[in-house]
């Protein structure tokens, strides 16, 4: 189900932050419908950025397995176990580090420069696993890099969520993890690249150098961010009085309340909230088990060289199945948006990516387990929906969908410790590890279902004239100033509020 709001006047000031042009305030629907279009247009060119972080994000985390291919573990002198150890262990700083960043997020009012910084720290750390000696330096290194990375993700979702309503948050969700899609294409690329060509050189091992080269573009990268990403829509530069203030417009208007917290409200309120809703305890088992089902990805590369390729040939055949993922995801996500649905969109993608686990497992043919990849790899395609699912699910406050976000997100990273260690079963083309992803993604099918039948619950209450949530009395006195109508009217527009399902 989903709400329905006619666009309020535009009759009332704005919040102080924004200043408003002559003008600005009675803008006709037409001219109302210019403004917007040149606000997205800018905010789109903004937020892609935001795609080639997360292409150095997941190249920064994940270049490890094609290090592994040219002698890492060997060099190192670690074992299968203690390389397993290497991959989880930064998903523990990772999980540390994700609520209380995005709490301080949501509190500040350059989150831009906030990001930008983590990202240029994270680089740095990069560039660190090119020296390690032995297995506790690259545990260290590895920890820190995701102690810091967890600042992006949550960081980059809520700030979307900010400017996006949720019809349009799917797409854009879509477009920031097609970086993550991209990038096990494109780190398979650039590793065959580096470790065919930079072997010796200087001295050096090929796989150091992999390490050097990509911390070396992520810090580049971090300085651009810093002006040019987005920060809230009262105060980023680069964008008119009039596209300001329709965007927080559209933002009120796209739930029936202002997109601020309460003055009343402690910086630890929104994660009181957060943990008081037994929604984020259902997200939380669900998401994590669909991550354990997607653990496949840091030993893909590995998957792909059960075909019998050699090492070259089997990175650069790893790049197909994920820009096939890329494109599925790109439509289901449009698609998603359009139908204003959700549980289907996450559910079909999965179902692909079972089809995929039960080909490898039930044969050792090369074509058809190449074939199984390419499914496995758009079950991605559901695993954007749902995190659209989270940011619609808890819209307001914003400090408690800053929380949900990055609990559920932080949670959910238990999954990929414990697929460091399902992909540990090499055996018969690792038959066993894809049966536990298989039952995994059965869990989460499970999951969702039950998540769907509480969000129709809930639908079903507000059509029966309950409240979708708390009323904060500043906030509700700001949504009706925002849409130019009465408190009453302010709170009628609350109650038109419809979770996605």
């Amino acid at each position: 189900m989903t709400d329905r709001h006619d666009p309020g006047t535009m009759e009332k000031t704005l919040d102080e932050h924004v200043d408003i042009a002559p003008g600005a305030m009675h803008l006709d629907p037409e001219h109302r419908k210019v403004v917007e279009k040149s606000l997205k247009r800018k905010l789109d060119a903004r937020c892609s950025l935001f795609v080639l972080i997360y292409i150095m994000n997941y190249l920064d985390r994940n270049n490890i397995a094609a290090a592994r291919l040219k002698g890492l573990q060997d060099d190192l002198g670690i074992t299968n176990t203690q390389y397993s150890a290497c991959l989880s262990i930064l998903y523990v700083g990772y999980i540390l580090m994700q609520v209380p960043s995005n709490m301080l997020i949501n509190r500040i009012q350059r989150p831009s420069l906030y990001i930008a910084v983590a990202m240029c720290l994270w680089g740095m750390i990069s560039t660190l696993s090119g020296i390690t000696t032995n297995f506790v330096g690259m545990v260290a290194v590895r920890f820190f890099i995701g102690f810091v990375e967890a600042a992006f993700l949550p960081g980059a979702l809520l700030i979307l969520s900010k400017w996006y309503t949720r019809r349009e948050l799917t797409t854009r969700n879509a477009i920031l993890f097609c970086g993550n899609l991209i990038s096990n294409a494109f780190s398979s690329l650039v590793g065959a690249g580096i470790l065919s060509n930079m072997e010796g050189t200087l001295g050096h091992r090929a796989w150091r150098w992999l390490y050097w080269i990509e911390g070396a573009v992520t810090i580049l990268i971090a300085i651009f961010a810093a002006f040019i990403l987005p920060d809230l829509p009262s105060n980023t530069r680069g964008f008119t009085p009039e596209e300001r203030h329709v965007a927080v417009l559209r933002m009120t208007e796209d739930v029936g309340e202002a997109d601020e917290d309460s003055a009343e409200q402690s910086p630890f309120a929104g994660f009181m909230m957060a943990v008081k809703d037994v929604k984020i305890y259902v997200m939380m088992l669900t998401f994590t088990a669909y991550v354990v089902g997607l653990s496949f990805n840091a030993f893909f590369p590995t998957l792909t060289g059960t075909l019998g390729f050699k090492y070259i040939p089997t990175l650069l055949m790893s790049a197909p199945p994920w820009a096939f993922a890329c494109l599925v995801s790109l439509v289901n996500a449009w698609h998603a948006d359009r139908t204003e649905e959700r549980f289907w969109h996450i559910v079909g993608p999965i179902c692909l990516g079972l089809v995929g686990f039960v080909i490898s497992m039930s044969t050792l043919n090369v074509a058809a387990r190449y074939l199984a990849l390419f499914l496995q790899a758009s079950a991605y395609a559901g695993f954007i929906v749902f995190y659209s699912w989270i940011s619609s699910s808890f819209p307001r406050p914003p400090a408690k969908r800053a929380v949900a976000i990055a609990m559920i997100n932080a949670f959910s990273q238990l999954g990929n410790i414990a697929g460091s260690y399902v992909w540990n079963l090499p055996a018969n083309g690792y038959r066993r590890s894809y049966g536990i992803v298989t039952s995994m993604f059965g869990l989460t099918i499970m999951g969702c279902f039950i998540f769907r039948v509480i969000l129709t619950r809930l639908n079903k209450k507000i059509e029966e004239g309950e409240q979708a949530w708390a009323v904060q009395d500043d906030v509700v006195e700001k949504t009706a100033e925002l849409n130019g109508v009465s408190v009453e009217k302010g709170i009628e527009l609350q109650r038109g509020f419809r979770y996605l399902v």
